[in-house]
């Protein structure tokens, strides 16, 4: 479907078709919006010059809309405003300092730090292994306790406020963690057996994150549809699996949120010091806030990994639309927010999770900005939640104050690029938006937006933001390609606002 894509477009606005001047834009814009199919619908448009400062289009700019992924955008804002855009972030192993013959006495913890990409990327892809080889080179050869996998970091619940129960067994609402794995999501693959009647193969990749079965699948004659059903319950680790799969059928493959992402890194950690002859006399053991692993005076950093640079967790998170990475990316912020606070006066009262924190130091940014609180209601970093809200103008200015700063450059190349890559690898390919529109993608049941840079026609840099909301489109259209041929007017233009 996704490849059907383009072709779409060029039907809705032919590459080939006269550039058009200002007047001729917005006249095109308001013909597209208001078609008969979206009389239900509600759209949302801010076009702003960063050449001129001046409003091109605006249409219910200042309504608040569900912006979906473009949220991310207020994320990557708080993080290059408020971090070091090179930190990286550090997984530790901590412990007392091993005795003469290597033991160790007490646990040795797992500590994890908010890295999302810990076992994705290439720097970090054996990470196990690099920290039970650092412990070996350092003489450890025994430990004398448990081995503990410390996600005590980022305080506060693992799911994002406003995340749907019914999402949080997908492998995009895995939970974020400041022990994180293979972005928490773990392959679940459904093989038919050779006959009818007979159970169907589960198989968990990685092995360890395998999670208990209850329930099973059977394999169902050739020509019946295949009917795959999986529930865990909210907090549960249990999962169930109904229904059939047809016989000779390829094998199917899903990506499922990790229940418990620490449990599954202490057991990586745990084979690959086996593997290097190290013993742990005691058991494995997690340790989640609100627990706290008592931080014993004589423990020090024993081996170590570090993420790549925040800015290139960001650009993967952006261009991917992972939702992990922004989430942990908040959190890390808030962490952050939280340690320089203690000695304001004017920060808040009580507790707040780190999430909160960072929604908190991204209010403070905002205002910094202009942008008002109840133009940007965002409750946490992805745009999962419903709950949260964005005017078009907020996106907008936000992306002009980004392109105003010292990471412009940076932004844009976070940013999917239309038919080259990301989320926009497929979209407004033969377009005049092709190669040109560098934007953050957003799409739930209902929702579609895009938001980002476009250089017009006339060379005139533009910064935009698309919502289209409350809109199920009929059978053989597509919301994103509505949405991308506002895109390609932008790009067609060929009149500069000065």
């Amino acid at each position: 479907m996704l490849r059907l894509l383009p072709i779409l477009v060029l039907a809705l606005v032919p590459l080939r078709s006269a550039a058009m001047d200002l007047a001729a834009t917005r006249a095109a814009i308001d013909a597209r919006i208001s078609q008969p199919r979206f009389a239900a619908a509600r759209w949302g448009i801010a076009v702003v010059s960063l050449d001129s400062g001046r409003t091109l289009y605006t249409h219910d700019a200042d309504k608040l809309f569900q912006p979906a992924s473009t949220a991310k955008l207020y994320t990557a804002a708080l993080v290059l405003n408020g971090m070091d855009a090179g930190y990286r972030i550090p997984t530790r192993v901590l412990g007392a300092a091993p005795d003469r013959h290597g033991r160790v006495s007490g646990p040795l913890v797992l500590y994890g730090m908010g890295d999302p990409s810990l076992g994705t990327d290439p720097s970090t892809a054996d990470w196990a292994g690099s920290l039970a080889g650092q412990l070996a080179t350092a003489g450890v050869r025994r430990v004398r306790g448990d081995l503990v996998a410390d996600a005590s970091y980022f305080a506060g619940p693992s799911i994002g406020s406003g995340w749907e129960a019914s999402d949080l067994l997908a492998g995009f609402a895995a939970p974020a963690s400041a022990l994180s794995v293979d972005e928490n999501q773990v392959r679940l693959t459904v093989t038919p057996a050779a006959r009818t009647g007979q159970p169907a193969t589960l198989a968990f990749d990685p092995a360890i994150a395998a999670m208990p079965l209850a329930g099973g699948l059977l394999t169902a004659p050739a020509d019946t549809p295949g009917d795959v059903n999986f529930f865990r319950a909210p907090g549960g680790q249990r999962l169930e699996a109904f229904g059939s799969v047809p016989v000779l059928s390829s094998p199917r493959s899903y990506r499922l949120a990790m229940p418990d992402p620490a449990q599954v890194a202490g057991n990586a950690l745990l084979q690959a010091l086996r593997s290097r002859g190290i013993v742990v006399d005691g058991r494995l053991r997690t340790v989640h806030w609100p627990r706290q692993t008592a931080r014993r005076t004589n423990m020090s950093v024993l081996a170590q990994v570090e993420s790549p640079p925040l800015a290139t967790l960001l650009r993967e998170g952006l261009k991917r639309s992972q939702n992990l990475y922004l989430q942990n990316l908040l959190q890390l912020a808030g962490t952050r927010a939280h340690a320089t606070a203690v000695d304001d006066p004017a920060a808040p009262a009580g507790f707040l999770g780190a999430a909160d924190w960072g929604i908190h130091a991204l209010r403070q940014l905002l205002d910094r900005i202009g942008i008002l609180p109840s133009a940007s209601l965002i409750g946490e970093g992805t745009g999962l939640s419903r709950r949260d809200l964005s005017t078009p103008g907020a996106l907008a200015r936000l992306l002009v104050f980004l392109a105003n700063g010292p990471d412009a450059a940076a932004v844009r190349d976070m940013l999917p690029v239309a038919g080259v890559d990301g989320t926009l690898a497929w979209r407004m390919r033969g377009t005049a938006a092709a190669g040109n529109v560098h934007a953050k993608t957003g799409s739930m049941t209902y929702v579609n937006g895009l938001a980002g840079y476009v250089t017009s026609a006339a060379g005139e840099h533009l910064a935009f933001a698309i919502l289209l909301n409350d809109y199920d489109p009929p059978d053989g259209t597509s919301a994103s390609a509505d949405v991308d041929a506002v895109a390609i007017l932008l790009a067609r233009l060929d009149e500069k606002s000065m």
